[in-house]
């Protein structure tokens, strides 16, 4: 039996920051690492997987208070999907390093990555860690 795991960071997606040099050190952004604390303070998956995985994130963008009623349906049901910062590949950047060696030993264990961006009325960041 595949195993598979959920969780739910609540808020406004975030994409992972750039490193600032500092004397020719890499500093990753304290926001990013805060980010990156609290996501992975949410694994509850017990000890890291040790077989390939697949990830799934699925990125909640809130919907704009300006947003007419007709293109707030529109984006509720997923006809307009937001072509918004921060850029899938940043969400998706922030959430593997966070679990990397938490959720799963190594990240070169990640053998396929499914990577979504919608609008909701509660915005989130959804990841599925899931057996191959």
């Amino acid at each position: 039996m595949r195993a598979s795991h959920k969780i739910v960071m609540p808020g406004n997606p975030r994409g992972k920051g750039r490193p600032r040099f500092n004397k020719g050190h890499a500093m990753t952004p304290n926001s990013t690492r805060e980010y990156e604390r609290v996501l992975a303070s949410l694994w509850k998956g017990g000890e890291p997987i040790t077989e390939p995985v697949q990830a799934i994130v699925t990125a909640y963008y809130y919907i704009p208070k300006s947003t007419s009623k007709k293109n707030r349906a529109k984006m509720l049901s997923g006809e307009i999907r937001p072509t918004k910062i921060p850029d899938i590949d940043n969400v998706v950047k922030i959430v593997l390093d966070a679990l990397n060696g938490i959720a799963y030993a190594d990240d070169k264990q990640i053998l396929e990555v499914h990577a979504y961006k919608y609008y909701s009325e509660t915005p989130r960041v959804e990841v599925e860690i899931e057996e191959m």
